[in-house]
């Protein structure tokens, strides 16, 4: 048998303020029976929830687009965008395009899952990214970044007012944002003898199966491999429909 593999993603509407749809996806690996200024710190998964949403062990909430919010605090001009990332890479590059080279600190923090990286941009140490950071995980968000930008006007704030400033202005950008739920998506695979096939992809592309596969070299004589992904919720319900119509003894494999 496999070991689980984490789960793969696809975007279900969210039953709430504006519906989106959005795909996340990877290769299928294989199967077989079933400054650098950045902080880096393994985040516990949030447990937060969000009205209609939040984590779920089969499905997450992020932001269905980019999402802006600005206020000035005590001179300063303090703006977060907010955006949702898929990786490291993905972030870096959503900071390259909103980040303000004229700006006097451009501080945020990010949430991937159970990985998280903040940046206080110059602020003193702990003043600006990890009140970015506190902002999304109150929010019950995931999979998203928040760059605060600040441009100096003349007060300082000291170090409680900082925290209050960034953290605040993160959790205001956030609060109102339009979400979408996303339903991870898992790949599953099951060996079948050729006259079988028809019937397995009729059963396959009625339950919406996706990225459906054969592997000839996998199967013994006379049989292939098909694999295939499918929304988490469903794959139960996939395997004894499939099991129904095609055969009892076939053993389905999960990666």
């Amino acid at each position: 048998m496999l070991a689980p593999a984490p789960p793969l993603a696809t975007a279900a509407p969210l039953l709430r303020r504006r519906h989106s749809i959005s795909t996340f996806s990877s290769h299928l690996l294989s199967f077989a029976p079933s400054r650098n200024p950045m902080t880096t710190a393994a985040a516990a998964s949030s447990s937060g929830s969000r009205s209609g949403g939040g984590n779920r062990g089969d499905a997450y909430t992020t932001l269905s687009e980019r999402v802006r919010f600005e206020r000035e605090i005590k001179k300063s001009k303090f703006i977060a965008v907010a955006g949702a990332v898929s990786s490291e890479q993905s972030a870096l590059k959503f900071l390259s395009e909103v980040r303000d080279a004229k700006a006097t600190h451009n501080c945020w923090a990010y949430k991937i899952g159970d990985q998280f990286r903040s940046n206080d941009d110059g602020e003193p140490s702990g003043t600006a990214g990890k009140p970015i950071y506190s902002a999304i995980v109150s929010s019950g968000l995931d999979r998203l970044m928040v760059v605060v930008i600040r441009y100096f006007g003349g007060i300082k704030l000291g170090t409680g007012g900082l925290v209050r400033a960034y953290g605040g202005v993160a959790s205001e950008c956030l609060r109102n944002a339009p979400t979408c739920l996303m339903k991870l998506k898992i790949p599953m695979g099951v060996e079948v003898s050729f006259d079988l096939l028809g019937l397995l992809y009729h059963q396959l592309q009625s339950l919406h199966a996706e990225d459906i596969k054969q592997d000839y070299d996998t199967g013994k004589d006379g049989t292939t491999m098909v694999t295939f992904k499918v929304d988490f919720d469903r794959a139960e319900s996939l395997e004894d429909s499939i099991k129904a119509t095609c055969g009892r003894d076939l053993v389905f494999y999960k990666h």
